[in-house]
């Protein structure tokens, strides 16, 4: 887009009332992903700078990588490197929070700004294609012989997935403590790992195993989700039997320190991004369900999700 046309649909935007007039420095946003490429955060965050500047919102946003401990390297690097700037934003999610939970690092997410929750994906369950297991009654019928022996593969620790692992583990009544669950820093990693034979069992967003599953190397055996997820024919753990449900929502935060008036500006040009087609299409094509949700709610939505997850991790024994 051209700078002259790009500034008048700003103040196009503006004049509307879509964004305050103390709208943020330029159209350059930069996007920082607390973890590694190829995984759910990397996939959620380039879809939305790409939402941004096919809505004209942003002319144009770069990315920066950081992963480790949850996204806790990442968050501490946006927290000290872009205070106060207003053009900065990072993507974040349930993780990050279980992961501040259990690492208990020097940088919270809640010193940051926060701008919108995005989506919710539920978990699906995966085997590699020559693993000795068909299913998930396999895996739970060595789990309750030997608990050691079942490698679960996933995000790091304190994900949903690793929660979600604990769970089943409860469900059918083994130890959540007994778990063996091999955390990773991304979701290019979990992937050669379960591809590898390297654990048992491996756990994260559909869209990240999606290629693998439909190529036949990866073999789905649960979802997380209440009912099965539109058009995927893959069986959720209620249906076999193990009473559990967990959700992985994503969303974006902005800088420490920058002002109500910016807060509101940069969550405007979010918003706006969800409204492309662009946006639409990525939640399509990764099966992501639409969680738009901003200001005072997502603020109250976080604390409560804080508490609820620290309650659920405690009794599981991971805290």
């Amino acid at each position: 887009m051209r700078r002259d046309t790009f500034l008048k649909s700003l103040a196009a935007l503006a004049a509307a009332g879509a964004m305050p007039s103390v709208a943020w420095a330029n159209g350059n946003l930069k996007m920082m992903i607390p973890a590694n490429p190829g995984g759910g955060w990397d996939s959620t965050g380039r879809a939305l700078g790409k939402a941004l500047q096919d809505a004209g919102a942003a002319s144009s946003v770069t990315f920066e990588n950081k992963g480790g401990a949850a996204g806790a390297i990442g968050l501490a690097q946006f927290y000290n490197a872009s205070k106060g700037d207003p053009n900065a934003l990072m993507v974040m999610g349930a993780v990050m929070l279980g992961g501040i939970i259990t690492g208990k690092p020097p940088v919270s997410v809640t010193q940051l700004t926060p701008i919108a929750r995005l989506t919710t994906e539920y978990n699906v369950f995966v085997l590699p294609a020559d693993s000795p297991f068909k299913s998930m009654k396999d895996v739970v019928d060595q789990l309750k012989k030997d608990p050691g022996s079942v490698k679960w593969g996933g995000g790091s620790r304190g994900s949903t997935e690793h929660i979600a692992a604990a769970q089943i583990a409860q469900a059918v009544g083994v130890q959540a403590s007994k778990i063996n669950y091999v955390p990773f820093r991304g979701g290019g990693e979990a992937t050669a790992a379960i591809l590898g034979g390297n654990v048992t069992v491996g756990g994260s967003g559909y869209s990240e195993f999606q290629q693998y599953i439909e190529s036949g190397k990866m073999r789905a055996i649960a979802v997380t989700s209440a009912q099965r997820l539109p058009g995927i024919n893959i069986p959720t753990l209620k249906e076999q039997g193990i009473n559990v449900e967990i959700g992985n929502w994503r969303g974006v935060f902005g800088a420490a320190g920058i002002s109500a008036a910016q807060r509101d500006a940069l969550t405007a040009l979010v918003v706006r991004a969800t409204k492309s087609p662009s946006w639409t299409e990525s939640l399509t094509k990764n099966n992501w369900t639409a969680a738009l949700l901003t200001g005072k709610s997502f603020d109250e939505f976080v604390d409560r999700d804080f508490s609820s997850l620290r309650a659920t991790m405690v009794r599981a024994g991971m805290v």
